[in-house]
């Protein structure tokens, strides 16, 4: 049998659709529910369903007064705050473009981006860095325009263009990845394929506003359900997180790995009200997965994506236990494949993790690069880049990144399973794997591990050496300060050379 796995078709999105409509839609229904509380120590700003409706609305209103129009593109300089969502979300109401930016981008950098782009006008916060190259439009206008008259929602094709994020996959280089206005319709498939989330339930996601893992799993989701989102205030530790879980009720804790990691160093977690945790951004460590359910009495349930794409493979409430490599099931709705060169590969064989063009939550396209769009598919199959296998039961088995993948001695070896392994040492925090080069035609596996004192190296070998065959062992054992990562937290394997070492 081949590696395909077709769950059926997914509802079609409605026509005359809007994606902001969409996400606020339970406004009608229950308008004085909370939809958002920033939360501190010392207490919380909330948002009910109507004022944050009338917040948007406004600010659609502003933003159309101040000259932009539908089909512009708005660049986004806007840091974690409350103002980034509403106005992400205003902006897709009238038909204009959002572009969010990290914050911790550089003047340079966001140049680059914007010379990609052309947008009409750029948001900005008058903090996050932003050279004078276009239009400003200020954040400190918003609070004026909460007040407006609601603008009405721009109606049209699920199909057209909604927003832009940015990407850098693994070229390292920035690429506009644009999305439809039916991708809000399409992550239908993650409440039931991942999240387990009811309008009763208080997400609590421990991001940044401007993180599109937060923007997506931690606001739009929950307000589309009509469910509570919760957002820790900008400052908040991470060992202030699981009093702010119990103090607020939270029922899902959405986070990635090495939040988890640090929650669990802050002690005894005492958590009632949590049913389980979603994990996404990078490979949940079976360690912090087995930590947390020893330490909570709860699962984390793991999530699969990428920018263009989002989610669209996870393990979900109800769902069998897995091995730690496996990172679940295509969602309802999804069409996956494992691909060779030649096509969908036999059950249990390596290849790339591939999801069929007829995704409804897939890229339109990298913005004004066809030939990178069209280079991304084999045929009917977009490529992730990311490898796997899929086994008889149909869960996909995870192996990373094609260019993470290792050569030691002529055997391909994947990173996650020597880093599992090590991550098992007790004295390990964090630990990155990757291959480099000692000589001409030579590379070995070196590992680079976080611990709180420095560890003998023959020790690490020969722990090694009870857990992976001889040719998955590091043959270098690094101690540093701390591991590369970017801005959302992934690791950056190829830089971990560079890495200060203590």
């Amino acid at each position: 049998m081949t590696s395909i796995a077709d769950t059926g078709p997914w509802p079609p999105c409605p026509q005359d659709f809007n994606l902001t409509a969409h996400v606020l839609a339970a406004a009608d229904s229950v308008p004085d529910k909370i939809a958002l509380a920033v939360v501190k120590l010392t207490g919380a700003q909330r948002w009910s369903y109507d004022r944050l409706r009338s917040a948007i609305l406004g600010t659609a209103a502003g933003l159309l007064d101040s000259g932009l129009h539908p089909g512009d593109r708005l660049l986004m300089r806007v840091g974690n705050s409350v103002e980034f969502p509403v106005a992400y979300l205003a902006a897709i109401a009238v038909g204009i473009v959002p572009i969010p930016t990290s914050s911790q981008l550089t003047a340079p950098e966001v140049q680059v981006l914007i010379d990609m782009t052309d947008p009409a006008a750029v948001l900005h916060d008058g903090k996050s860095a932003c050279p004078a190259t276009v239009r400003v439009i200020r954040t400190d206008q918003m609070a004026r325009w909460y007040g407006l008259p609601p603008a009405d929602y721009a109606l049209g094709d699920p199909d057209r263009l909604a927003y832009v994020i940015f990407t850098s996959g693994t070229s390292g280089k920035p690429r506009a990845v644009c999305h439809a206005h039916r991708a809000i319709w399409a992550r239908g498939m993650m409440m039931e394929g991942w999240y387990g989330l009811t309008e009763t339930d208080r997400l609590m996601h421990a991001g940044a506003f401007n993180w599109t893992y937060t923007l997506g799993t931690g606001l739009l989701d929950p307000w589309t359900k009509g469910a509570t989102a919760l957002i820790p205030a900008q400052g908040v530790e991470h060992a202030q997180i699981p009093l702010l879980l119990k103090r607020h009720e939270a029922t899902i804790f959405a986070a990635a790995p090495g939040v988890y990691r640090n929650v669990l160093k802050s002690g005894r977690l005492d958590l009632p009200k949590l049913r389980h945790g979603l994990s996404a951004g990078e490979k949940l460590p079976a360690t912090i997965r087995d930590t947390w359910l020893a330490a909570t009495g709860t699962r984390v349930y793991e999530a699969f994506g990428m920018s263009e794409c989002s989610t669209f493979i996870s393990s979900a409430p109800g769902s069998p236990d897995l091995p730690p490599e496996s990172l679940g099931w295509p969602q309802p709705g999804r069409r996956i494949a494992i691909l060779s060169e030649a096509g969908p590969a036999p059950l249990n064989t390596p290849g790339i993790i591939a999801v069929h063009r007829t995704d409804p939550g897939l890229m339109l396209g990298y913005l004004n690069q066809p030939e990178e769009t069209a280079s991304r598919y084999q045929g009917d199959w977009f490529l992730t880049g990311d490898m796997g296998e899929m086994t008889e039961n149909k869960d996909i088995l995870y192996h990373g990144r094609s260019d993470d993948m290792m050569n030691a001695g002529g055997y391909r070896v994947s990173p996650l399973e020597v880093e599992a392994a090590l991550l098992a040492h007790p004295d390990i925090h964090e630990v990155g794997v990757t291959d480099i080069e000692i000589k001409a035609d030579t590379r070995i596996i070196a590992a680079y591990f976080v611990s709180d004192t420095p560890l003998d190296s023959t020790a690490l070998e020969q722990f090694a050496a009870e857990r992976l065959a001889r040719y998955k062992q590091p043959r270098l054992y690094t101690r540093v300060a701390s591991l590369p990562r970017n801005a959302n937290n992934k690791l950056l394997r190829r830089a971990l050379p560079d890495q200060p070492v203590l």
